[in-house]
């Protein structure tokens, strides 16, 4: 089973779809779905706008239990934020820092190999990103992925944003092709999809300005996909994008999938506003979450995961993410900076037993996955034994 598909589940999914009595004004939405049609830009607008949420998050539930039953997958991770100083300062950030701030930090390879060593024996996934350090060319990267690849050969390396790409090899003087190849060798597995925010110039210019473009994050990931890295994508709501921008945003990563197959799982995820600097930003309810979880699964047919992103969103709504449309949960992220700094208060110390109950109290099944979803096991919690008391002797 590729990436932990159901074998023919377009065909599974035809099935389900028309044993429900759908109602008249999704009709056109659900006829695609069932033929495997790409929905259009103004399918996505629509379903934003459609009023009942529960029906859609019950048309894209039915779209993930065709494709992966009831089974809800998550790995073992630990994050580790190699540095917080930036070159840039981007207003939705709550993380980065000038290198002459109190709090400005960087972990030289020997701390992040030490800091890595006190997860290493329950993770099989280092998560590193960070700020564009001024001074870190591909020497550094590379020579911090050979050791921490030959100390812990077992941990898959997923690091780097596209922007971190852009900068390294801006500094090293290579190509993106070169960069990308080099980090391979020394040990890199894979990207995240972070600092895709949203894939539209005009917006980006005003959230995160100085970043990549739109076209470039694409190009990056679409170099990495092509010499064999696979990555992950994201799209950041809820600052002053309309709902235009979030379908072609969708539609972007949908077209590139198509031509490289390379993405592996879709990321949503709210702008949180705390201890930010754009206020302006529209802030998404719970609601609202729900419905982009929904949609992400009915518009990106072609990219296999959509991962409830608990570090942001919280237990309570990852839980209720799973029932719309969502199949991943991020793991048990031992350690995290970038999400907790903009306000998250999601709590850091979930083992395996804890994330499984937030799948199974979602109707689920949990299924410890690794990074590149080639490798399954269902997770069975651990029988925890009832403490016994001694009976109260009662006097007369």
């Amino acid at each position: 089973m590729a990436d932990g598909e159901a074998p023919n589940w377009q065909d599974a999914l035809s099935t389900s779809l028309s044993s429900v009595n759908w109602p008249e004004d999704l009709s056109h939405i659900v006829a695609k779905l069932s033929q495997g049609t790409p929905l259009s830009m103004e399918d996505g607008k629509y379903l934003f706008q459609y009023k009942d949420l529960d029906t859609l998050g019950h048309l894209a539930d039915t779209v993930k239990r065709s494709r992966y039953d009831n089974k809800v997958f998550f790995n073992v991770n630990v994050h580790i934020n190699q540095t917080n100083i930036c070159t840039l300062a981007c207003k939705f950030c709550a993380f980065r820092r000038g290198k002459r701030a109190e709090d400005a930090y960087q972990l030289e390879i020997g701390e992040y190999i030490e800091d890595l060593r006190t997860y290493s024996n329950h993770v099989d996934e280092v998560h590193s990103v960070g700020g564009l350090h001024p001074e870190w060319g591909i020497e550094f990267y590379t020579e911090l992925f050979k050791q921490t690849r030959k100390e812990f050969p077992h941990i898959h390396i997923k690091a780097l944003t596209a922007v971190e790409i852009k900068h390294i090899a801006k500094l090293s003087d290579l190509s993106i092709r070169q960069t990308l190849t080099l980090l391979k060798e020394s040990g890199l597995g894979s990207l995240p999809g972070g600092g895709a925010e949203i894939l539209d110039d005009e917006v980006r210019q005003v959230i995160c300005r100085g970043k990549e473009s739109s076209s470039e994050y694409l190009e990056i990931h679409r170099t990495a996909h092509e010499i064999g890295i696979p990555t992950n994508c994201t799209m950041l709501y809820g600052t002053i994008e309309s709902i235009e921008h979030r379908v072609l945003h969708m539609m972007k990563l949908r077209d590139l999938q198509s031509k490289t197959k390379g993405f592996q799982c879709f990321v949503p995820y709210p702008f949180l506003p705390d201890d930010s600097r754009l206020p302006e930003a529209q802030l998404a309810t719970g609601s609202e979450i729900l419905r982009v979880i929904a949609i992400s699964r009915l518009m990106l047919n072609n990219i296999p995961h959509i991962k409830a992103y608990r570090m942001n969103l919280g237990d309570e709504v990852s839980e209720l993410a799973l029932q719309f449309g969502a199949d991943d949960i991020d793991g048990t992220v031992q350690k995290e900076s970038i999400m907790h700094l903009a306000g998250s208060n999601a709590p850091l110390d979930h083992d395996k037993a804890k994330l499984a109950k937030i799948v199974s109290n979602s109707g689920s099944i949990p299924i410890q996955r690794n990074t590149t979803y080639s490798s399954f096991v269902e997770f069975i919690p651990p029988i925890v034994p009832k403490r016994r008391s001694l009976r109260m002797a009662v006097g007369d």
